[in-house]
């Protein structure tokens, strides 16, 4: 498979996951000025082939030129346009959206239906475009293609669980299972951190290893990978070399296997680390691009359940304590209402 027919076999899925009418990718040439039209996938047949994109130009140019992603509910041609359309085909266009690709350019989908795009569905076209990005650096890779159905698949199952499950502990244990099954890893768990931030603890894991009687394991803050993570507000990614040293994901502790690669991903609850995903198996193993990705995705689906429980939590202590000041709107009647003080002359 050539990179254009491998490019233009990712923009079909994207076209499918998203059900647009079409899906168009544009790199910059040589230069880095004008950006030129790389694949596209369309169910109509009216996209220019040979068209390029200043910086600046028209909604794909935003893109390129702000680098940051664009959602359009209801296109209006008057405001603005797509250029990249022939013979009219532009006016029946209703709904847009647009991310940057990290390497250069932009990845876009349209549609003939108004408000086909929702703000969740930028953070998954980022993710194709970051696969595109990597699929850039390292030509002819088909595993890659074969990778974004799948890990797309497992993001649905894993939004479906925040639905599913509003009780957290059983929302987390189905939330891991799901994750080890998804990337294949031997082991995960999720250790969270309450202030002052002294200690964390590992609250669940996908195989019994640690829990045995079912609580929560407390360990200090210094111990292993997770506690570097925590203290340093950044992932840990180890693939893990045949007769390296083993990955220490809490510290030395008794019965652990010896893990070889690992992932620990930071979990950001209003803008700190208050949990860390953590992932390992027992062999050294390759974690490529599409993995990371999809891995970093399926954290901010963690992240969100927990955010919500907070902001729930907060309104639970809130509301005993709030006053209710008014029954609902009340007629003023000058007759009855107070008199304001006179003022002294």
């Amino acid at each position: 498979m050539t990179a254009n027919s491998l490019e233009k076999h990712i923009l079909s899925i994207v076209c499918s996951v998203f059900d647009a009418y079409s899906a168009v990718l544009f790199l910059p040439d040589e230069e880095g000025e004008a950006h030129y039209l790389s694949a596209a996938f369309s169910l109509g047949d009216k996209i220019s082939p040979d068209v390029s994109i200043l910086p600046g130009r028209g909604l794909v140019g935003w893109i390129i030129r702000n680098r940051q992603p664009l959602l359009v509910p209801n296109f209006d041609q008057r405001q603005s346009n797509l250029g990249y359309y022939a013979d009219g085909e532009e006016a029946s266009i209703k709904a847009f959206m647009g991310c940057p690709v990290p390497t250069g350019g932009a990845l876009c989908v349209d549609s003939k239906r108004q408000y086909s795009f929702s703000d969740k569905d930028h953070k998954i076209l980022q993710l194709f475009a970051e696969l595109i990005s990597r699929q850039q650096g390292s030509r002819g890779r088909q595993e890659l293609a074969g990778d974004i159905p799948r890990y797309f698949a497992e993001l649905g199952v894993i939004q479906d669980l925040r639905f599913r499950y509003k009780r957290w502990p059983q929302f987390l244990q189905n939330y891991l299972r799901t994750m080890a099954d998804a990337t294949g890893f031997d082991y995960c768990a999720f250790a969270s951190v309450d202030a002052p931030g002294e200690t964390y603890c590992v609250e669940c894991e996908s195989a019994r290893l640690l829990l045995m009687d079912g609580e929560p394991l407390i360990l200090p803050m210094g111990s292993g990978i997770t506690g570097w993570v925590f203290r340093n507000d950044q992932p840990v990614v180890a693939e893990g070399v045949e007769g390296a040293p083993a990955s220490v994901l809490f510290g030395k502790l008794p019965d652990m296997p010896d893990f070889q690669a690992a992932m620990c991903m930071p979990v950001m609850v209003n803008k700190s680390t208050r949990g860390v995903l953590c992932l390992a198996h027992t062999s050294p193993r390759q974690i490529d691009e599409s993995m990371r990705s999809f891995v970093r995705q399926a954290v901010d689906h963690l992240a969100l359940f927990l955010e919500n429980l907070y902001l729930k939590t907060r309104l639970r202590t809130m509301l005993p304590k709030a006053q209710v000041h008014s029954d609902g709107p009340q007629a003023y009647d000058p007759d009855t209402a107070p008199m304001p003080p006179r003022k002294e002359l």
